[in-house]
């Protein structure tokens, strides 16, 4: 597992997307309308639209994991007692995602991408 993000949700990804792009001078990837990732050197700034999670709100962030298998660390989550806000789900981007919330409530997700 390796932590690579940390995800915003926003009601306006390319505004957000231009304000980090002009805040860090790197340039965001926008593989969807409604998501762009801005790569740094050590992790990414993913900025989602507020329509791709309906549950949650504009501001929400979340810490996001790299996994192998998605589906497999459904099962181990489950065993957590954790609460599940989203079970494994293919994004509009592509990436197969689950999402929950650590005993604090802090989002986490769980990801594996479609492509290397």
């Amino acid at each position: 597992m390796q932590f690579v993000s940390v995800r915003v949700i926003s009601d306006d990804v390319a505004r957000l997307a231009g304000f980090y792009e002009k805040a860090t001078g790197l340039e965001a990837r926008r593989p969807a309308e409604r998501f762009a990732e801005i790569p740094g050197p050590s992790c990414t700034l993913a900025i989602g639209g507020a329509e791709t999670m309906a549950s949650l709100s504009v501001g929400t962030v979340i810490f996001e994991f790299r996994v192998e298998d998605v589906d497999r660390e459904y099962d181990r989550v489950r065993s957590l007692a954790a609460e599940i806000v989203q079970e494994p789900t293919t994004m509009p981007w592509g990436n197969r995602s689950l999402l929950f919330r650590d005993p604090d409530g802090n989002l986490i997700n769980y990801f594996s991408p479609s492509a290397p």
